[in-house]
């Protein structure tokens, strides 16, 4: 993974200096609130409901046993001994003291972390699919390019004060799992007719109040031209977003305004004046960058291991874990595998400082000391050799990591909501948990097969309730909390929207509405088909009818 240089540390360092004094000033009353706000959110510090709420970031979901170690540390030094993965591969303290956050930055920098652009109207967090590198179906690895357009888009002055927020995603597989469709500009690397790796770039998705999906703007950008081409993108949204709205100010409601071709015709316009120029990334630099994501040192391995193959013959409790938690890799010999932050009854995503310690020691020990986050909020040991996955499935049974439920209706992507954001309408996590009890038969859940259920607390869509299979909306209504549900949306190639099914549903009710669903999809459902193929297939008629017909007759 990225290596700080002396440059980057000293941005860093120089960086929390300045917002510890920054700190001090608001403490002794000599900055306002309004003053201190900008402040603050340059460094990833929301005021939530009822506490502030830091966001570290994980550039490209890739983090060390180290620094993940440092998390644990501060979590129970500074927090309350946990913390919570979002969608964007970062992570977020909930209950930090605002006297302590100076403290905590300071001590992030000591394992080359920050919380820098994690928050605010500018470039966020860059996120790419967590298995990245290792990826069987990957044609290019798009990391090294993610890591040059991060120092990019750090502290990038003409854009630290955009009309919102940007989200950039890359993408080098045949299958798309960092929802490239979803996000303000989409990269999708591949091979052209000649070899060369190339772009294909989406703008204007976007989830939240307004849910696009984005357009291709362009089928065929060189490699070297990707932040020349991004700037000129950026800037034409710069100039013409919307301030006077912050609900109409994303780049989707601009792109969808002017028509992908006038926008196009826009940035092609910006891009000419500066396309050869000192954005140009050259071989070297690409090269340069991409020494620090070189393959890790595989050992030359069998396809096959005679101790893994037995466990799994002899155990169905860690068969069904390899079944759903470990996943292909493109070396002989290893496997992926994800630790699932959803065991039942529990927030998805928190993770506690001891966990924290326990996945560093697996990483170390059995994953050349590296990890990825996903944004299905989950961990990732990327390098795992098969002889070692019983072990690893043991040491993450026993720190409450092993629930074998990834891609499962109980693998769900939820928001922190009401519990803890103040811009929530309604509490996601109690339904998060109120489901995963429902759904508590684990072979029940194999049957069921893969869906995905995702859970946001308001319309900013945190929680990607626009692409579940199976989405859930809370909604504010005279007052009370109430969830409204859609079926049929979907991340990947085929990305989709799902549609609402009809008027929203009390929070008591949602377990059996979520249960309704589930039964018309075992009655209807043909042959392999997953959840969402049934609802592509048969509409979402059939599944209203079923929930609705329960409802009034209940």
């Amino acid at each position: 993974m990225y290596k700080y240089d002396p440059i980057d540390q000293q941005i860093v360092n120089e960086r929390v200096a300045q917002y510890r004094d920054q700190t001090r000033r608001y403490l002794a009353g000599e900055l306002t609130d309004e003053e201190y706000r900008p402040l603050r959110l340059q460094n990833g510090l929301y005021i939530q409901r009822h506490a502030p709420m830091l966001r570290i970031a994980v550039p490209y979901g890739l983090i060390s046993s180290k620094q993940l170690r440092k998390l644990g540390d501060i979590t129970k030094q500074y927090d309350r001994g946990y913390g919570h993965f979002s969608t964007r591969q970062n992570l977020q303290l909930n209950w930090p003291k605002l006297e302590d956050t100076p403290d905590i930055l300071a001590e992030l920098a000591t394992v080359e972390m920050h919380a820098i652009q994690t928050s605010g109207n500018c470039i966020r967090n860059i996120t790419t699919d967590q298995f990245a590198g290792i990826a069987p179906d990957e044609i290019i690895d798009p990391r090294a390019v993610a890591e040059i357009m991060r120092q990019w888009s750090t502290f990038h002055p003409e854009f630290a004060l955009l009309p919102r927020k940007f989200k950039i995603a890359v993408s080098g597989t045949e299958k798309d799992r960092a929802i490239v469709q979803a996000h303000d500009i989409g990269l999708e690397f591949y091979k052209d007719d000649q070899g060369q790796m190339a772009i294909k770039v989406w703008v204007g998705g976007g989830l939240g109040r307004t849910p696009i999906l984005g357009t291709v703007i362009r089928e065929h950008l060189e490699w070297q031209h990707v932040l020349s081409y991004c700037e000129a993108v950026i800037r034409v949204y710069n100039i013409h977003g919307r301030r006077d709205n912050a609900y109409k100010a994303r780049i989707k409601i601009l792109v969808k305004a002017l028509g992908i071709e006038e926008f196009k015709r826009q940035v092609e316009e910006e891009w000419a004046h500066f396309k050869d120029g000192p954005l140009t990334i050259t071989q070297n630099e690409l090269d340069r960058v991409a020494k620090y994501f070189e393959p890790m040192p595989y050992k030359d391995l069998p396809a096959h291991d005679a101790s893994f193959d037995a466990a799994v013959a002899s155990n169905p409790a860690f068969a069904a874990w390899v079944k759903r938690c470990v996943q292909p890799h493109r070396v002989p010999g290893y496997r992926a595998v994800t630790l699932s932050l959803k065991p039942h009854g529990k927030a998805p995503g928190d993770i506690t400082s001891e966990q924290m310690h326990v996945v560093a020691d697996l990483a170390d020990a059995y994953s050349f000391g590296e990890l990825r986050s996903s944004h299905e909020q989950n961990l990732i040991l990327a390098d795992v050799q098969l002889s070692d996955l019983f072990t690893v499935w043991q040491k993450a049974h026993a720190a409450g990591l092993a629930t074998p439920n990834i891609g499962l209706l109980t693998d769900i992507i939820c928001c922190p909501g009401g519990d803890f954001c103040s811009l929530a309408n309604a509490k996601s996590i109690p339904i998060a948990e109120a489901i995963q009890m429902q759904f508590d038969n684990l072979d029940y859940l194999h049957e069921i097969g893969d869906l995905e259920l995702n859970i946001s607390g308001c319309m900013n869509a945190c929680g990607h309730h626009h692409v579940g299979h199976i989405g859930i909306l809370g909604v504010d209504k005279d007052g009370s909390e109430w969830y409204q549900v859609t079926v049929g949306g979907k991340q990947g190639n085929d990305a989709s929207i799902g549609s609402v099914i009809g008027p929203s549903f009390s929070a008591e009710e949602m377990p059996g509405v979520v249960q309704r669903l589930i039964e018309v999809y075992v009655r209807e459902r043909q042959d392999e088909e997953r959840f969402i193929d049934t609802v592509r297939r048969l509409g979402v008629a059939p599944f209203k009818a079923h929930v609705y017909a329960e409802k009034e007759t209940a």
